[in-house]
């Protein structure tokens, strides 16, 4: 779908009490310049204005509203997109002094994930986000048209305004559109049980961090790749193989905006469903944005709200290919000593992500000995199939696998193949006063 590019004026209005980047308009802009090109804009003026309180009415003061008027027609502008979230009554009155479409950043978002729909789960998603977003505001919508009936004998009352009828329809739809979607989440809650014997891990991110370029290097899947501000809409789960061929599902996601429409993040709640049931959260950061803190804070805002902030989060600074060779980090360092850097691009760091992976899902690598019948090739060909270093013995018809495997694969093994017998070698002298001789059997 392409949509007209719209000559456009940017507002942003700092509310009194901001302070830090607030101070920078043009900084402070940046990302909404970069949304209003995602949805077929062209920027052609941008107006910042501090307030120590928000006029009721129509949100800058009746001063700015003039200034913001005037640039507009210089410039021949046809939308005015507003970086803050107005009530329609303040977008009523904007119109009316300056002239041409006024928007706000809801409404931006909205439209730029109804361009970006690909999929019926998505448009099912992006039409309900817009549905109770426009469901408030349709008064203004609507102001212009009379009543459809007048009172007269037997028809007594207020009557029924062309509002009202719309109002009826718009909750009819959102209803069967709710129902259609609560139809897609539980196919989805069917999909991620049939995979609870394997472990999953989701990438979360800004919008634009490079998640769907770090699936494919990860994965070698071939996923679109764009770079624009929400290229991925739909989640995509591909299998992916870390050391020791440890199989996990690597799932795509939604990125995520500072001040993401609540409406929206209630309706992605379905495209969302990997994310809510992984074991582990790859959240992956530019590390070459202006505000790399203000994007992290951003999306572990979207993480608490759909109820996943407590989750095991392992931070990936991406794109360290776009860094200067004399960028300092130090400072992230500190900040998040347990964060890795990589480039999806380059390669480099994504084997320190697989370790770190592992890791965490598959526990500590041990030194095992495992003994079991030597007739039986299926429990070898399952120890070889993940193992390092295998060195066999045969003795009294058995056969004894002397190998090292993460912690999660050797319990695997003993619930696979109760036969076994599995002895843990010591890993360091503390473990080795602990497990010395120590023999497990099946269990």
């Amino acid at each position: 779908m392409t949509v007209a590019r719209e000559r456009a004026v940017l507002v942003k209005v700092f509310p009194a009490g901001a302070g830090g980047r607030a101070a920078r308009g043009e900084d402070a802009l940046a990302e909404l310049t970069r949304l209003t090109e995602a949805a077929g804009g062209g920027v052609v003026g941008t107006v910042v204005q501090h307030r120590d309180a928000i006029d009721a009415s129509l949100y800058v003061g009746r001063g700015k509203a003039d200034e913001i008027h005037r640039l507009a027609t210089a410039r021949r502008a046809q939308t005015v997109v507003f970086d803050n979230d107005l009530s329609p009554a303040q977008v009523r009155n904007l119109e009316k002094i300056i002239g041409v479409k006024v928007l706000d950043r809801s409404e931006l978002i909205l439209d730029i994930f109804a361009t970006r729909a690909r999929t019926a789960e998505a448009r099912l998603q992006v039409e309900l986000a817009q549905l109770e977003y426009t469901y408030p505001r349709l008064r203004r919508m609507w102001t212009h048209l009379s009543r459809q009936a007048v009172g007269g004998i037997g028809l007594r009352g207020p009557g029924e305004t062309q509002l009202e009828t719309d109002r009826r329809l718009v909750r009819k739809r959102i209803v069967d559109l709710k129902r259609r979607i609560r139809g897609i989440e539980r196919r989805h809650e069917r999909v991620v049980r049939s995979r609870k014997n394997e472990f999953a891990v989701s990438l979360v991110g800004y919008t634009n961090a490079g998640k769907t370029s770090l699936l494919n290097a990860l994965t070698g899947a071939d996923a679109y790749v764009e770079d624009k501000l929400f290229a991925t809409l739909d989640t995509r789960t591909r299998a992916w193989r870390l050391p020791f061929n440890m199989r996990v599902l690597l799932s795509d996601t939604v990125g995520f905006v500072r001040d993401l429409p609540h409406h929206l993040v209630t309706s992605f709640r379905a495209t969302l469903e990997e994310a809510l049931d992984a074991d582990l959260l790859l959240h992956v950061v530019d590390v070459s944005a202006d505000d790399v803190e203000g994007q992290i804070d951003a999306v572990n805002g979207v993480l608490d709200e759909i109820g996943i902030g407590d989750k095991p989060v392992l931070i990936v600074f991406n794109k360290t290919d776009l860094l200067a060779p004399d960028a300092d980090l130090n400072v992230l360092r500190y900040r998040h000593p347990d964060g890795l850097f990589a480039s999806a691009v380059t390669g480099d760091g994504l084997g320190a992500v697989e370790d770190r992976v592992l890791a965490l899902l598959g526990g500590p690598i041990r030194r095992l000995t495992i003994r079991g019948p030597a007739g039986d090739g299926a429990w070898q060909a399952a120890v070889a199939r993940h193992a390092a270093d295998v060195r066999r013995e045969f003795a009294d018809g058995q056969t004894s696998i002397h190998t090292s495997l993460p912690q999660h694969l050797a319990d695997y093994l003993l619930r696979e193949y109760p036969q076994l017998e599995v002895t843990l070698h010591p890993l360091n002298d503390r473990s080795q006063a602990e497990s010395r001789g120590q023999r497990r059997p099946a269990s």
